[in-house]
């Protein structure tokens, strides 16, 4: 594989107190393709994190960002793909520091949205143990519950829209300019699924590359995905996924479907706290306590008015 292959694109990893996972998952990228162009963009942590970075990103040859305050995923992805902008890549590679990705899967990943410039695609995701994270998802527009792709069948009838995981997309500039990047409202969780939104809104397609693969450190950075259950997770999981669910809502849906929403805002937050499982609950008050800020924060969540909300494109399964 020659430098020319990744040409035109830029690899933006954010990363938040997880040097070590640069080291064990971007490394062997950045060392396998030396052409390739590396943004990390650092939330900031503390002062002892950013050096371990700097730290890295020098000896590794890549561009680092050192953001003084931490400005949330999707903020972060947008800082990175502006650098990734200036330094004249036109394609952009969004990856999870908890996720790897050889060069040969990228390549596959870049050929696709080479020949198709309005397509959001993601690799097939696995875990450590090769079973399947992510192979695409579903947002069921009755009362957005979020089920993978492959559970279609078992929910005849039922409006839903696709939406990629963040943990790996590629995106070409053009349709990343398009859709205006990340919106900075979720700081965590959810700024997928409106990516994703925006994709479609803008005749674009958002697609899994079933010929190539990822694999996600399950629980790497803030916890395991959303198909996941069984294990605590983070405040601030429980407290952004409960709160940016409505604050999606409130920004993409219509009338009708966004009071359906509401009126399930708390068996919807009852679910986000059984992902970590019911014996959390023996020792800590945390998930509860954060459910709750996220379920207040959510409903008195008012976008800025821009235009008249555009009904969701969907699919009817």
């Amino acid at each position: 594989m020659t430098d020319s292959n990744f040409a035109s694109l830029a690899v933006v990893v954010v990363n938040f107190g997880s040097a070590a996972l640069l080291e064990e998952n971007l490394q062997p990228l950045s060392r396998s393709a030396p052409g390739l162009h590396i943004v990390v963009v650092d939330n900031f942590t503390d002062v002892a994190e950013q050096a371990r970075v700097a730290v890295i990103a020098e000896r590794e040859g890549w561009q680092h960002v050192l953001s003084p305050t931490n400005r949330g995923f999707g903020g972060g992805m947008n800082l990175g793909v502006a650098w990734a902008q200036q330094n004249g890549r036109t394609h952009f590679l969004l990856l999870n520091p908890d996720a790897a990705i050889p060069a040969d899967q990228v390549a596959r990943l870049l050929e696709a949205v080479t020949l198709h410039p309005l397509t959001l695609v993601s690799p097939r995701i696995l875990r450590p143990d090769g079973t399947v994270w992510f192979d695409g998802s579903d947002l069921y527009l009755e009362d957005g519950r979020v089920r993978a792709t492959r559970k279609r069948g078992d929910h005849p009838g039922i409006r839903v829209t696709p939406w990629l995981s963040g943990a790996c997309l590629l995106i070409s500039d053009d349709l990343w300019r398009r859709v205006g990047g990340f919106s900075d409202d979720y700081f965590l969780y959810w700024e997928d699924v409106e990516l994703s939104h925006r994709v479609l809104l803008a005749g674009g397609e958002v697609t899994v590359c079933a010929d190539a693969y990822a694999t996600h450190a399950q629980g790497g950075t803030q916890g395991a995905g959303q198909h996941s259950a069984g294990q605590a997770k983070s405040y601030s999981y429980y407290y952004y996924n409960v709160r940016n669910r409505l604050v999606y809502a409130a920004r993409n849906l219509t009338d009708d479907d966004r009071r359906r929403w509401r009126r399930r805002s708390v068996p919807a937050a009852w679910e986000v706290i059984s992902r970590g499982g019911r014996r959390q609950l023996l020792t800590s008050l945390q998930p509860l306590l954060a459910a709750a800020r996220g379920l207040r924060d959510g409903l008195a969540y008012r976008p800025v008015p821009t235009s008249t909300p555009t009904p969701a494109p969907t699919r009817t399964t």
